[in-house]
């Protein structure tokens, strides 16, 4: 109850959007992406062609550098989440300063030290649901390898022993997940500059709030690479 007066409406209102906009965007993209490709829905079916091509090959290693590298990326931004998790937590034992800081902003709202401290708390939670998404990520690229290290040879598929079709489906709805849980955690890490805005001012977290939806539509139904990637 005391944060429900500490913290004023305006600033209420600007964290619902933020987390109402970054799911509802979710949602929508999801929805969309039925309709309409979108990069990763495009990105998946290169996927099962890879997996296809895998079904062919003996030996398989150049599947299991593929799949090596493609989990070098969540890895660092794994890494990265906790890094910066825990230099939020260093300034949230500076809460004095860092309320100074923000006074010193160029048009940033006077503020008191608890506003702050649950802004930063909030950072913290984004953060971590980051790491979660990124660690699981490099998870699911883990069971690729398996996946692929159990794969049967070209000849069991030819040969009828195993089903070519079902596994090369299987497979590529693994890769496939990982690719969504990657993009998940990297879709929070462009909520997070949102976020950030929130120390200036709640209508400037609002702001940028719509200004990163937009980019994330762009990237993802209207981006150059896009088009470079559709047959």
């Amino acid at each position: 109850m005391k944060l429900l007066v500490l913290l004023p409406w305006p600033d209420w209102l600007a964290l619902f959007a933020l987390f109402g906009l970054w799911s509802g965007y979710a949602l929508f993209a999801s929805r969309l992406s039925q309709r309409k490709r979108s990069l990763l829905a495009t990105t998946n079916q290169y996927r099962s062609r890879w997996m296809m091509q895998a079904s062919y090959r003996d030996p398989r290693m150049l599947d299991g550098l593929i799949t090596q590298s493609l989990s070098q990326t969540p890895s660092f931004f794994s890494s990265t989440s906790i890094l910066i998790i825990g230099g939020l937590l260093a300034v949230m034992g500076t809460t004095d300063k860092a309320v100074e800081l923000v006074k010193d902003m160029p048009f940033a709202q006077v503020t008191t030290a608890e506003v702050v401290e649950f802004k930063l708390v909030v950072l913290v939670a984004i953060f971590v649901y980051t790491f979660f998404r990124f660690s699981w990520c490099m998870r699911q690229y883990t069971f690729v390898s398996l996946v692929i290290g159990a794969m049967p040879s070209p000849e069991d598929f030819e040969s009828g022993k195993a089903d070519r079709e079902a596994y090369v489906q299987r497979a590529a709805a693994l890769v496939g997940s990982a690719a969504e849980t990657f993009n998940d955690g990297l879709r929070a890490y462009y909520f997070s500059f949102a976020a950030l805005a929130w120390f200036f001012s709640p209508l400037a977290m609002v702001l940028a709030t719509l200004v990163v939806v937009g980019i994330l539509y762009s990237r993802e139904f209207r981006s150059e690479v896009l088009g470079i990637l559709r047959d």
